[in-house]
């Protein structure tokens, strides 16, 4: 795929999700959610993408499992039409947090944007890293869920309705341990496979490019501490429920 169709499959990408976002408003939003009807928005937006790029990178390795030899040089038209989807993705919601969320509570969202548009932007200039690049968005998977549970905080239905005492519903039970265990699985441990992979083969990369994924990972990889500590504190230690929507 040449610049100019790289290109125009990004600026696609961002209006499509413009456009899901928008559709949404006209969509009922449930009732303990419509004071919080942008989170709600922008959560559902965000589970579509985690849903379609989580499964299409999955889908990348399947059908192309030789881009696992090559993550540097090796490139296809499904990989990186991928990265471009994801990248028009992480445009649109950058400017929708930063339009719409003060800037104290959505730093770290729009940290993290950054350092993907950076990344996933060399790699599509360059068409080198697009494998790379996909073994990140593994990571979705386990957002799959994380966005699942936020839409049911938002929704209001974290606890069960037939009891006196506030205990968890099933569904959001069931949704912590999936978010939990995949965490482990394609948060802490793809990261900490894209960690040694970046240091096996760092004699072999310019050094503006080592130190943008070197950052980029040590980034994210602080961003996944917080959110286990964050999520096990929320569902498996504390007494208390948080409502918001947000880790």
């Amino acid at each position: 795929m040449d610049l100019k169709s790289t290109l125009l499959v990004v600026g696609g990408s961002v209006c499509s999700f413009k456009l899901l976002n928008t559709i949404l408003r006209f969509l009922p939003t449930p009732e303990q959610a419509l004071n919080k009807s942008w989170r709600w928005r922008n959560i559902s937006t965000s589970l579509a993408h985690s849903s379609l790029s989580g499964a299409w990178a999955v889908l990348c390795f399947y059908l192309q499992p030789q881009l696992l030899e090559d993550l540097i040089s090796r490139d296809s038209l499904l990989s990186h039409s991928l990265v471009a989807v994801s990248t028009g993705y992480f445009i649109h919601d950058f400017l929708d947090v930063a339009l719409n969320r003060p800037c104290k509570q959505s730093w770290e969202v729009l940290l993290h944007h950054s350092a993907v548009l950076s990344c996933f932007g060399l790699a599509l200039t360059s068409r080198l890293y697009v494998g790379y690049s996909v073994v990140s968005l593994l990571i979705e998977i386990n957002s799959v869920f994380l966005h699942i549970r936020q839409l049911l905080l938002l929704s209001g239905r974290r606890n069960r309705t037939d009891t006196i005492t506030p205990r968890p519903s099933v569904t959001y039970s069931v949704t912590s341990w999936l978010t939990l265990a995949t965490l482990f699985v394609f948060r802490v441990c793809t990261v900490g496979w894209m960690t040694r992979w970046l240091v096996a083969h760092s004699e072999h990369m310019p050094r503006f490019v080592l130190t943008m994924g070197a950052t980029g990972l040590s980034l994210i990889s602080i961003m996944n501490v917080v959110l286990l500590y964050r999520l096990i504190r929320a569902d498996f230690i504390s007494n208390t429920h948080n409502t918001s929507g947000d880790l």
